[in-house]
């Protein structure tokens, strides 16, 4: 098909930056400018004549701008096809000019949601003849061309420059097909706030922005993540994230989010090989190094407070392939920095969603995010023996990183740092076993920790092991049929245990 040289535009846009480019090339190119309210005014102002969509319908703008452009004589003259010669015939009687260009910029419905405006105000950004003119400017590509966004201004500019104000078939579907994506989201996003309390049963999710990663999980697999990661982070340093990275990431900033006090946890393959806080950095750090330095080669490293010089010098004795913080002292940056790199991540204070979700087999699972975290409040103690003050505290450290370590999972720790873990295990004794091992062979006595099970103990034999490697205070759900077995050896045995009621399997 030959180029179809563009005579006349319909534009109607809530935002009108960057849209002069746009304006003066049509103005070069003698276009018959189509427009209403205070998109007319702005294109004026630019020196355009326009002709008002009004004295095209010969209908007034009405119901205090609800409804502007919906009329046959507009959408007449996008969707009349120009090989069909009944539409040609139909658009002479009823005197419709044909419209070869249409330029929308939707109100803005997702910020409105997002400044926390009352609902009558987001319901009023609910645009109704904007995303109407983009489905039928797209739908009719053959003819017209659809610019949805004001994103795309500079790429349309860039076309049409290069192209003499024409385009050609496969341009205008490429952009019918970019239509589509913003009407899609705009609709997602509309359908998720009114549908708040799910009483429709429908996953919709909609993410414009896209990064495409080096590879996903191994390098023979594609990968990309759909986000502004830019708004959760700043980097500061290193080479690209990848696939793996940003798994590790999103457990470590999930992890670290349990703490108040200052804490520095190291992660590899989403598990914690190391925990701890102290009363500086550099003491929570070495602290999470000594449970286990050897796995803590190549991880991913988060803190809560700001790095500084003292506890950069020791973590720049390390090869880790990610350092996430709030802040970072302007010498420790430049020290850390010698590694060209390493992936140095400034974390912003962002709110992040509370509805999880992935895909499996030929659909997708969602879930409520896990934001249940026990306390020494929520400790039910099921034996005869209370535990201490001190074992209380290291129950809740325990706990919290036990929360966030795949099942099976067993955690011991003191109050100010988890001694070891077994992590992934198909049996709980496996797991404990795995931790207890781990544990003595970087030297640790574990008769100072305190036990964590992410779920119930259905046989008495994960406490008997606990008890012969001394271990006298244990945390779990509870929940089993057989909790009393547990229990009752516990009780022969002066050991403490408390229940919390809440299972934290991480699958």
């Amino acid at each position: 098909m030959q180029p179809v040289k563009i005579k006349s535009a319909l534009i109607s846009v809530y935002y009108k930056d960057r849209l002069e480019p746009l304006v003066e090339l049509l103005k070069q190119h003698g276009v018959t400018i189509y427009s209403t309210g205070g998109t007319q005014t702005f294109l004026e102002e630019q020196g355009a004549q326009v002709v008002a969509v009004e004295d095209l319908t010969d209908y007034p703008s009405i119901f205090g701008g609800r409804v502007k452009t919906l009329h046959p004589k507009v959408f007449g003259g996008i969707l009349h096809r120009r090989d069909n010669d009944s539409d040609l015939s139909e658009r002479e009687k009823y005197e419709i000019p044909p419209i070869d260009l249409v330029v929308v910029d939707l109100y803005p419905f997702e910020e409105t949601v997002a400044s926390g405006a009352a609902e009558a105000d987001v319901i009023e950004k609910i645009d109704i003849g904007g995303i109407s003119l983009i489905r039928a400017a797209a739908k009719n590509f053959k003819d017209v061309l659809i610019v949805s966004s004001r994103e795309q201004y500079d790429e349309v500019v860039e076309l049409l420059q290069e192209k003499n104000g024409a385009t050609e078939l496969e341009d205008r579907k490429r952009f019918a097909a970019k239509a589509f994506n913003v009407s899609s989201h705009y609709d997602t996003h509309i359908f998720n706030y009114m549908n708040a309390k799910e009483e429709t049963q429908a996953f919709k999710q909609s993410v414009q922005h896209s990064m495409p990663l080096r590879y996903g999980e191994n390098p023979h697999q594609k990968g990309t993540f759909y986000g502004k990661l830019e708004d959760l982070f700043e980097q500061l340093n290193g080479k690209q994230l990848s696939y793996n990275n940003l798994v590790d990431v999103d457990a470590a900033v999930a992890l670290a989010a349990e703490f108040e006090e200052p804490v520095v946890a190291i992660l590899k393959h989403t598990n914690a090989c190391g925990c701890a806080t102290g009363e500086t950095m550099k003491e929570a750090y070495l602290n999470a190094l000594s449970s286990d330095p050897v796995s803590a080669f190549g991880g991913v490293i988060i803190a809560n407070r700001t790095i500084d010089l003292a506890v950069a010098e020791e973590l720049n004795k390390l090869f880790f392939e990610v350092l996430i913080a709030p802040e970072y002292d302007a010498d420790a940056l430049d020290l850390l920095k010698s590694k060209k790199n390493r992936i140095l991540l400034k974390q912003k204070p962002v709110e992040l969603p509370n509805k999880l979700f992935k895909t499996l087999l030929n659909g997708v699972i969602e879930q409520d995010k896990d934001l249940a975290t026990e306390t020494e409040a929520d400790f039910k103690t099921a034996t005869k023996r209370q535990p201490t003050a001190e074992e209380k505290k290291a129950l809740v450290f325990a706990a919290k990183v036990c929360k966030h370590t795949k099942s099976n999972t067993i955690v011991l720790a003191t109050d100010k740092m988890i001694f070891s873990s077994g992590v992934g295990q198909t049996s709980r004794v496996d797991a404990l076993r795995q931790a207890i091992e781990k544990a003595n062979s970087f030297g640790f006595d574990v008769s100072q920790t305190v036990m964590a099970s992410d779920a119930f103990f259905p046989f008495p034999d994960c406490v008997e092991i606990a008890d012969k490697a001394g271990i006298k205070a244990v945390v779990q759900p509870g929940g089993s049929i057989k909790d009393q077995d547990s229990i009752d050896y516990c009780d022969a045995h002066n050991m403490a245990m408390v229940m919390t009621g809440v299972r934290h399997f991480k699958h």
